[in-house]
């Protein structure tokens, strides 16, 4: 999964692509370097950053929507808001990215049925805590985000989860999702996992955004070895090298 942002205030990216000409030329880099499918996001989901209402939002996002659904891949939309996911959908996304799980906002389930949509589902926290149970924290946030698809009547082959590495945890539980990632197994839906640039490297590694490439390699490698069926990167190139390798190397495909 290749990241698009067209945000004045990503943290890794934030305003590079704001252009919808530059957003679709990134887009169509993307592809050309095997991106199985784009997320554009609109609202940066930084830690600090400000919140934008659905109204401005969707003006980032128009622009893009129309052409960027014509270029191949299946579009994901990365919003918590319900409004901006309908029209996103009308536009041609097929796929819901919810950081907050369809726990935020109550329309989000039945947005995501009525559109026939894929959705994924993360785990967020509004504050950290070092001393809960973070597997058992995530389960139940799992547990809930899936009643309220079943709910709504999304079928569990549109589903898939998130730990949201990053997102309301210490660097250690970061390190504990990534280490136990099989745990998740028991949820009996595919894995995403997403933590490319985060800050998460730039602490162990003290680098910049910029040079954050190879943390997020050796990341990304790990969760599709421990499972994940997917991963949200901006280098698509690099990963989908590694992801090659791994495949190779699990198949014994030493011809």
């Amino acid at each position: 999964m290749g990241i698009l942002n067209v945000t004045p205030d990503s943290f890794s990216d934030g305003g590079r692509f704001i252009n919808r000409d530059d957003a679709l030329a990134n887009a169509r880099k993307m592809i050309a370097h095997g991106a199985d499918v784009i997320d554009i996001g609109a609202e940066s989901t930084r830690p600090g950053s400000e919140p934008v209402d659905a109204e401005e939002e969707w003006r980032r996002l128009e622009p893009v929507m129309a052409d960027l659904a014509g270029l191949g891949a299946p579009v994901s939309i990365d919003t918590y808001k319900a409004e901006v996911a309908a029209k996103a959908c009308a536009a041609g996304a097929g796929i819901v990215n919810d950081v907050w799980g369809l726990l935020h906002d109550p329309a989000m389930a039945d947005t995501v049925a009525e559109a026939e949509a894929g959705v994924i589902m993360m785990h967020n926290r509004r504050e950290v805590d070092p001393q809960i149970d973070i597997l058992a924290d995530i389960d139940r946030s799992f547990e809930r985000s899936m009643e309220q698809a079943a709910r709504a009547g999304v079928p569990a082959e549109r589903q898939m989860l998130d730990p949201g590495i990053g997102f309301g945890k210490t660097l250690a539980q970061n390190f504990t999702i990534l280490k136990r990632l099989d745990h998740f197994a028991r949820h009996g839906l595919p894995l995403l996992v997403g933590a490319s640039r985060k800050r998460l490297i730039g602490t162990v590694l003290n680098v910049d955004t910029d040079d954050r490439l190879y943390g997020s390699l050796a990341i990304h490698t790990l969760a599709l070895a421990r499972g994940a069926a997917m991963v949200r990167v901006h280098d698509v190139r690099a990963h989908v090298d590694a992801a090659r390798i791994l495949a190779a190397i699990e198949r014994e495909d030493c011809e």
